[in-house]
This record gives C-alpha cells, structure tokens and sequence, in this order.
C-alpha cells in the first residue's frame, strides 16, 4: 500500500470514529472489518505475504477450516478486525466458473390465474 493509500484510511478511520461519536443517533454495525488482498500473481508470493503479516501483527494462519480456499489472517480491536486474505488460484477458478452461469438460467415464470 502507497503511504498516501495508507494515511488516507487511517484519515478515512478517524474521521468516521469522529463523525459517528458526534452523531450518535446515527446507527452503526456491531463489527467491522478491514480486508487487506495480496496484489500477487501467484498463492506461493500470496501466501508468504499473510505469512509476514501473521508475524507483524502477532496472529496465526487461518486456512485449514476456510471452506473457500483462502489463507487468511486476523487480528481484532475490539470489534474492529483487521484481517488479510489471500484467495488463492483454485478458489479464484471455481469463483469463475461458478459466475460463467450467471444469467444463462432463468426461472419459468409465476402461472397467472
């Protein structure tokens, strides 16, 4: 991430933080989550990138229970999650072929009486 990717959500984060403290009747979610993905080709160059995190950050790999095919890892403040995710080549094709469908099938129609 470009430094001024970065400081703009962190200014991004802040302001909310503010706006949502001033505004208190203005609902909000009982989580959030901020997903970072690897900008790799390849899950080896992927993978050893949410390895790195895991370490900075002090969590564990998630992968074995992702019925997805993602190689994630978590850290939580709270109920703000920060949270890196590699979608890793398999799942990327089976995303794809699953969406090559969308629009080929159309249910029949609802009888009119």
């Amino acid at each position: 991430m470009t430094r001024n990717r970065r400081l703009d959500l962190i200014n991004g984060l802040l302001d909310l933080a503010a706006f949502l403290e001033a505004h208190p009747e203005v609902p909000v979610s009982s989580h959030v989550v901020v997903h970072h993905f690897p900008e790799h080709d390849s899950d080896g160059d992927m993978c050893a990138e949410i390895d790195e995190i895991a370490t900075r950050v002090g969590s564990s790999i998630e992968f074995e229970d992702s019925p997805y095919g993602h190689y994630a890892t978590t850290v939580c403040f709270g109920p703000v999650e920060y949270r890196a995710v590699a979608v890793l080549a398999a799942a990327r094709a089976l995303h794809a072929a699953e969406r090559s469908y969308t629009g080929c099938v159309q249910p029949d129609p609802e009888p009119t009486t």
